[in-house]
């Protein structure tokens, strides 16, 4: 009777190949469905819903079939689209047509302007849910709805990147979208944001995710270049750069489209929506906290404080009563 002896050095190199780190190259050929899903995440109130709203109409013009859904509570995104009209959001009309035993149908919860078709998932009154559980509940009848049947070119997922809960990190936990793109500022909340949106992308990707970050929309830019710069730190490209304006802050206040041909900043989003059609996906390599401080002066900061511990004495205030050491001192000899 012979022994099987296994091969060790070949068990070796299969266990070295299961735990080597993932490739940091992402395949960029042309996606593998019709549709592109992208999701797009920033802070709230940086301008993610005045991007959509305007680069979806400008899709549209283009000839392109575009959905548009609002992820973010605050409903924004579609009220700017429809000249400040709030539509019906996908949650609260599940609700009401299920406490009157009906069904919800397309014409529901969705609706068009210039050619975009869009929704709002909506989110649950203040403190009497989770937002993220809207989320998942909002895509869940969805896809009830034949989501995936639908025929578009582009579905853009409008998600706010402040939430870090598993409902907003849907898209790149789940592979929902091929990619994301990053709305920021020239300042430093917006981009701590977007850093933890590169993130929780590297962290999927780490798991075997397929979702990268195809580029970087600089809104209200100032000139002062910390946006740019931070995409060149991370590895994404800047898609545009939307300037700091007075007519686009005016006509983003009267919920005006400045995304049109009839528009003076028409070719700008239209040069917006070629990028985001191109693209790839990338694999970003986020930075430290101290790394994002250093993309900006310290006068601006604070960056070069230096941190002074506290005492037990500093908490007791002054209940604070000196005790005796029991540390045994010898005299120098």
């Amino acid at each position: 009777m012979t022994l099987d002896i296994p091969n060790l050095k070949d068990f070796d190199a299969r266990l070295r190949e299961e735990a080597a780190e993932p490739t940091l190259e992402v395949p960029q050929g042309e996606p593998t469905k019709k549709t592109q899903i992208i999701a797009i995440y920033g802070k709230g109130g940086i301008g993610k819903s005045f991007t959509l709203a305007n680069l979806s109409h400008m899709m549209a013009e283009m000839g392109k079939r575009v959905l548009l859904i609002g992820c973010d509570p605050k409903s924004d995104t579609t009220s700017l689209l429809f000249g400040g009209k709030a539509c019906p959001t996908i949650i609260e009309t599940s609700t009401k047509k299920k406490l009157a035993g009906e069904e919800v149908k397309i014409g529901d919860v969705c609706f068009k302007r210039g050619g975009v078709f869009a929704m709002e998932l909506g989110g649950p009154e203040v403190g009497r849910g989770c937002g993220g559980r809207g989320i998942i509940h909002g895509f869940e009848l969805l896809e009830k709805l034949g989501f995936h049947d639908w025929d578009f070119d582009y579905v853009l997922l409008d998600f706010l990147g402040d939430v870090v809960c598993g409902g907003f990190g849907l898209p790149i936990a789940r592979d929902m979208a091929q990619k994301v793109i990053l709305v920021a500022s020239n300042d430093l909340q917006s981009l701590y944001v977007a850093n933890n949106v590169c993130s929780a992308v590297e962290y999927f990707r780490r798991l075997g995710g397929n979702v990268g970050i195809a580029g970087l929309v600089i809104n209200k830019d100032d000139g002062t270049g910390e946006a740019a710069a931070f995409a060149e730190t991370v590895g994404i490209p800047v898609l545009a750069a939307i300037p700091q304006d007075e007519d686009l802050r005016r006509k983003s206040a009267n919920y005006q489209i400045v995304g049109s041909y009839e528009s003076q900043w028409g070719p700008m989003f239209a040069s917006l929506a070629e990028a985001v059609a191109l693209a790839p996906p990338v694999r970003p390599a986020p930075v430290s906290q101290d790394g994002l401080l250093a993309l900006f002066s310290a006068e601006v900061t604070g960056a070069d404080f230096v941190l002074t511990p506290a005492t037990d004495t500093d908490m007791r205030g002054k209940n604070a009563v000196e005790k005796k050491s029991l540390e045994v001192v010898y005299d120098n000899v």
